[in-house]
């Protein structure tokens, strides 16, 4: 118990005399937090909101005429031949047109002209999770194009291949923005043990003469590191979940952000980003320690 009142005694006058730097590396350790953990939240709701659209990802196969019982065997088998799917549908063109006559709703009397068999037959086509990658769908798309007496594929393929090169783009900035909060974290709280340390390299050498342990004269500027990666963690952390409240209530409504349903991380992944940030600004003060405190 003595030991480790010492030890934080010994932690706290080191925080009171490097006051400037230790505070300059919780902003930049708060900072990089943020924003790693502002791309990353973009990033884990894209890949839910991806999920959630991908249920209703459908492919509507256009043909030509309407095909009978035998036709629609060899078409559902020419289909399963590519891979499994969860559903095919055939839909007739007077079931189109009921369809579309519904969508009209009160506007349905512009039909009423119409013949009823003017929409095309066509295969309602729902792929399996693992088709739904854009580039499996589109592999899909162009094997179903090939199928006889197809006219056209349709799956929505602008909104999927943006969605798919935005998902990437995110990807590649939380990678560049993780390499931020490791250079940030590591190398801040490192500089900082080390001004910290040859500032009072005379007196720590004195401490070992008068038969200080090793632990003893170590320990304190563990600890700074620790509570840099904690309190930096918790800061940044904080000052997101702010944002993201702030956010939520100024934008409710109608209108694109509501498009997705967004969620802040779940406890698990809160806890695991203090972790982290725990331990690359404890690995920076073990840096440090190794290389400049010469006991």
């Amino acid at each position: 118990m003595n030991f480790w009142f010492a030890v934080l005694r010994q932690t706290g006058r080191n925080l009171r005399q490097t006051w400037t730097s230790q505070f300059m590396t919780f902003l930049t350790v708060s900072l990089s937090v943020l924003i790693f953990a502002f791309f990353y939240l973009i990033y884990t709701n894209m890949i839910g909101a991806a999920d959630r659209l991908s249920d209703d990802l459908r492919l509507i196969v256009y043909l030509e005429d309407e095909p009978g019982v035998e036709m629609q065997k060899q078409l559902r088998r020419k289909i399963t031949n590519f891979d499994d799917v969860e559903e095919i549908h055939f839909i007739s063109k007077a079931e189109a047109y009921e369809r579309f006559a519904k969508q009209l709703g009160n506007d349905s009397d512009v039909l009423a002209d119409m013949p009823k068999d003017f929409l095309p037959a066509s295969i309602e086509v729902v792929p399996l999770k693992s088709l739904r990658g854009y580039s499996q769908i589109k592999l899909f798309s162009e094997y179903l194009a090939s199928l006889p007496g197809t006219e056209k594929v349709q799956y929505g393929q602008e909104w999927v291949e943006r969605f798919y090169y935005f998902t990437r783009l995110l990807t590649i900035v939380v990678l560049l923005s993780g390499t931020l909060l490791i250079l940030t974290a590591t190398f801040m709280v490192a500089y900082t043990i080390r001004l910290t340390i040859m500032g009072r390299q005379a007196e720590l050498e004195l401490l070992k003469l008068v038969g200080a342990t090793n632990s003893y004269i170590r320990t304190p500027f563990l600890i700074e590191g620790l509570l840099q990666g904690l309190m930096g963690s918790i800061i940044g952390l904080s000052a997101l979940y702010g944002l993201f409240q702030w956010i939520s209530s100024h934008f409710a409504g109608p209108g694109l952000l509501n498009l997705f349903h967004f969620n802040f991380f779940p406890p698990v992944v809160i806890a695991s980003i203090i972790l982290g940030s725990i331990c690359l600004c404890s690995l920076g003060s073990y840096t440090s320690i190794r290389k400049f405190l010469r006991i």
